[in-house]
């Protein structure tokens, strides 16, 4: 039987959908407040949910009875300064509950990281699963838990564990909504004016759900593994974004001194309102940074032939439009 943590998100819910077309049993975790995904409903026969939060060892103690896999998605994700901490301590500490859960009873396991956890090329080379953050210059909290939550899983592989470690790039879908990336979509519908000359690695949310599925039922353990499609510039893909919404595209570029003022001002908005800041001082950077990444690695294990983003971009700005 299969164990899913996080199904209730944009990647676990894609993945769920997916295992649940095949005869596998599935068991997808959630938080006691967390709603079952609309994308899951027609599969309720096939899924069986239930309440576990990843710092409870007795609650994941219980949804790991009878389980031979676990893909491991759950994750908290803030901006919010005032988060940095307890999201560092909530992300590391339950991913190094599921490791030791997961090493105690032989539970073979994929574990959901970020290309945030992945470290910076030189300029002009691409970067790879060679490349490592160096915590003690990271800010990003989210990058920072997800690079201690690996440190984790490579301390369980040390001990025995049977793991491979997934490093998605920016994943793209249309249920995602207007949230998470889809906030990109509906910025740029709305008359995006600005763009920066930074660039980054993108995915489909079904492509990283086909590797999650492949690696787990090969015998590659022990290893990580960027997942990402192509490399585009910003500029590139809210012009692609804008052209297929109908709508113009950016045209100013927004300069470095001019980012620093846009995450200044959504601090003070999100301090006046209670909310999160539309971008932050770490995002705002990363807008003028050009990462781009190596996805051989992935394609050699595999062979998976990479869904391209502009059919993904098509599709979402089709979704958004009904």
């Amino acid at each position: 039987m299969i164990l899913i943590t996080g199904a209730t998100g944009f990647l676990g819910a894609e993945l769920a959908k997916l295992l649940a077309t095949t005869e596998v049993r599935i068991r997808c975790t959630k938080r006691n407040s967390s709603k079952t995904p609309a994308l899951l409903a027609s599969f309720h026969d096939r899924i069986e949910w239930v309440d576990a939060d990843m710092m409870d060892i007795f609650a994941l103690t219980d949804a790991l009875e009878g389980i031979t896999q676990v893909y491991h998605c759950a994750a908290w994700v803030s901006l919010k300064s005032a988060d940095k901490k307890q999201m560092i301590s909530t992300n590391v500490t339950g991913t190094a509950n599921l490791v030791n859960l997961c090493n105690e009873r032989g539970i073979r396991m994929v574990h959901v990281s970020s290309i945030a956890a992945i470290g910076v090329a030189k300029p002009g080379e691409l970067i790879t699963e060679n490349h490592h953050l160096e915590a003690g210059t990271e800010h990003d909290g989210y990058a920072i838990s997800k690079l201690e939550s690996e440190m984790e899983v490579w301390r369980g592989i040390a001990e025995g564990l049977d793991a491979v470690i997934v490093n998605p790039s920016l994943i793209l879908g249309a249920t995602a909504g207007t949230s998470g990336t889809g906030s990109l979509f509906e910025t740029v519908r709305k008359g995006l004016k600005f763009y920066t000359r930074g660039s980054g690695g993108f995915v489909d949310v079904q492509d990283v759900a086909k590797c999650m599925i492949a690696l787990m039922n090969s015998d590659i353990t022990a290893e990580r593994y960027i997942i990402s499609a192509e490399n585009y510039t910003y500029q590139a893909i809210t012009t692609e974004i804008a052209h297929d919404f109908g709508v113009k595209p950016p045209a100013t570029l927004a300069k470095p001194w001019m980012m620093g003022l846009a995450w200044r001002g959504a601090a003070i908005i999100a301090a006046l309102t209670g909310g999160s800041p539309s971008i932050d001082k770490v995002s705002a950077r990363a807008a003028s940074e050009t990462r781009n990444f190596d996805n051989s690695k992935i394609k050699k294990a595999i062979g998976i032939e990479f869904k391209p983003v502009s059919e993904t971009i098509a599709e979402v700005c089709k979704a958004l439009e009904k």
